[in-house]
C-alpha cells in the first residue's frame, strides 16, 4: 500500500479498535504501528508479520538477541498490536542461506494464529524447499497419526525492517511446556536432540558410540544430571550393540515402540536425509520409564530433495539402514512391527500425496511474490538448491511423483 493509504488505514484499524476497546495494551510505550509497503509484493491471501529490529540492526548470527517489534497486518489493516520481543539467526545449514530462519523471543506470552499462547516461536524460511511444501506436510500427517505431540504452524509473509524477505512458517518451537513437549520440568527428565558432531551447542552429552545429544530441557543441566543421562545412554547402547536378537530381548523395556514406529515411518516414507540419525532427530526420556522418539521437526532434505544424489531415488530403504535404527532393525520383531504398522497406516500416507493440491493452493498467490523476491527456480548454484525447474508447478509436479514412486516402492515390500 502506498504511504497514504497506510496512514488512512492505520487510522481507520486505530479508531475501529478504539471504539470496540480492544487496544492493546500500554499503547504509549510503542507505535501504534509499523509501517509496511507491499506496493512491489501484494497481498497474497497470508498473514503479513512485519518487524523491526532496534536501529535496524542486521540479523549476523544465532546467538545475538535483538531487541526489536513485531506487528501481524491482515489485507490492508494491522490485525494485532505492536509487541516487543527479540529476534536472532535460527536452523543449522539453513541460516547462512541468503533467505533465513528466524528465532522470535516475545516479551510475554502471546497467542500466534490461533495456537496456545508462548514466549518463543520461530519464522522457518524454506529456501532449499523449492516447493515451501515439505515441512508442512511432515507436520500435517505426524498429526494424523496421532503423534503425541506435532509442532503447530501457519504460513506468512515476513517484513523484515521494510524490507520483503518472502513466504515462512511461523511455528512453535520445540520445548518443554504444557501445550508443546508436554513431560516434568525436573533434573531427571530430558528433552534432547541429536546434533551433527561439527555443532556443539550446550549443555550437551556423548554417548558411548560418539553421537552428541543437545540438552534441551533441563535448560540448566547439572553435572548429575547429566551424568544420569548419558548414563541411561549408555546401557541403551550397550544393548543395541551386544544384546540378543530374540523375543526375550526386545527392545520394547527400553523404547515406546509405539512413537518409535510413527516417527520412524514418517522419516522412512520422506527419505528425510537428517532423519537418518544426523541432526534434528528429537527424543525425551524420564527417569525410570522408556524413551520415547519425537516430536519430528525438519524435512527440506526430504520427498526426494536430498543434499546428496545417491539418495533422491524413491527406491530402497534408508532410515533403517544408520545409526541406531541399524540396531534396533536387528532385533527379531521389530521387522514385523514396522511391516503392520505400514499395513495398517498406509491409507494416511497416500492421503498425504493427495492433499498436495490442496496446500498449494493455500500459497498460490504468495509463492508469486516469494519467487518475485528470490528467483531460484532454476539456480542450482546454491548448494541448497538442488534441482533446476521451469516453474514452480513443475517443482510441485516432481516431488508429488516422486512421492508415489516411493509410496509404491514400499508397498510393493509389503504385498
Amino acid at each position: 500500500m502506498s504511504a497514504l493509504s497506510n496512514i488512512r488505514a492505520v487510522l481507520l484499524f486505530s479508531l475501529v479498535m478504539l471504539l470496540s476497546g480492544c487496544f492493546w495494551e500500554s499503547p504509549e510505550e510503542s507505535p501504534d504501528y509499523l509501517p509496511m509497503d507491499d506496493s512491489e509484493y501484494p497481498y497474497g491471501d497470508l498473514p503479513r508479520v512485519v518487524i523491526e529490529t532496534e536501529d535496524f540492526r542486521e540479523i549476523r548470527d544465532n546467538e545475538t538477541e535483538i531487541p526489536a517489534q513485531l506487528q501481524v497486518y491482515g489485507d490492508s489493516l494491522p490485525e494485532t498490536g505492536v509487541y516487543e520481543l527479540t529476534v536472532r539467526g535460527r536452523g543449522n545449514s539453513s541460516s547462512k542461506m541468503p533467505k533465513y530462519g528466524l528465532k522470535l523471543e516475545f516479551r510475554d506470552k502471546v497467542e500466534m494464529f490461533g495456537m496456545p499462547k508462548n514466549r518463543d516461536w520461530a519464522l522457518v524460511a524454506n529456501f532449499g524447499d523449492k516447493t515451501h511444501l515439505r515441512n508442512y506436510m511432515m507436520f500435517r500427517l505426524s498429526e494424523w497419526l496421532g503423534a503425541d505431540y506435532t509442532p503447530k504452524m501457519h504460513f506468512v509473509e515476513l517484513y523484515l525492517n521494510r524490507k520483503y524477505m518472502g513466504l515462512y512458517l511461523f511455528t512453535e518451537t520445540v520445548k518443554v511446556g504444557k501445550n508443546r513437549v508436554n513431560i516434568a520440568k525436573s533434573d531427571s527428565s530430558f528433552l534432547f536432540e541429536k546434533e551433527d558432531s561439527k555443532k556443539l551447542d550446550s549443555p550437551y552429552v556423548t554417548s558411548e558410540l560418539g553421537y552428541t545429544f543437545h540438552v534441551k530441557s533441563p535448560r540448566d543441566m547439572t553435572e548429575e544430571s547429566g551424568k544420569m543421562l548419558t548414563d541411561h545412554l549408555k546401557e541403551f547402547e550397550n544393548y543395541l550393540v551386544n544384546g540378543g536378537i530374540l523375543w526375550r530381548d526386545s527392545p520394547d523395556s527400553w523404547i515406546d515402540m509405539d512413537d518409535f514406529l510413527l516417527y520412524y515411518w514418517v522419516q522412512e516414507f520422506a527419505k528425510n536425509e537428517d532423519g537418518g540419525f544426523a541432526r534434528s532427530t528429537f527424543m525425551t526420556w524420564e527417569k525410570g520409564g522408556l524413551i520415547h522418539f519425537g516430536p519430528l521437526w525438519d524435512f527440506d532434505l526430504g520427498f526426494g530433495n536430498a543434499s546428496r544424489k545417491e539418495n533422491r531415488s524413491a527406491e530402497d530403504w534408508y532410515i533403517r539402514n544408520y545409526r541406531w535404527y541399524r540396531y534396533i532393525f536387528k532385533k527379531a520383531h521389530v521387522g514385523t512391527a514396522a511391516k503392520d504398522y505400514w499395513n495398517e497406516n498406509r491409507t494416511v500416507f497416500r492421503d498425504l500425496i493427495d492433499s498436495v493440491p490442496v496446500y498449494r493452493r493455500m500459497i498460490s498467490k504468495a509463492i508469486h511474490n516469494e519467487y518475485r523476491r528470490w528467483p531460484v527456480m532454476g539456480n542450482t548454484e546454491n548448494w541448497a538448491l538442488k534441482e533446476p525447474y521451469e516453474s514452480y508447478d513443475a517443482a510441485v509436479d516432481s516431488m508429488v511423483q516422486w512421492m508415489k514412486k516411493r509410496y509404491d516402492w514400499i508397498c510393493s515390500q509389503y504385498p
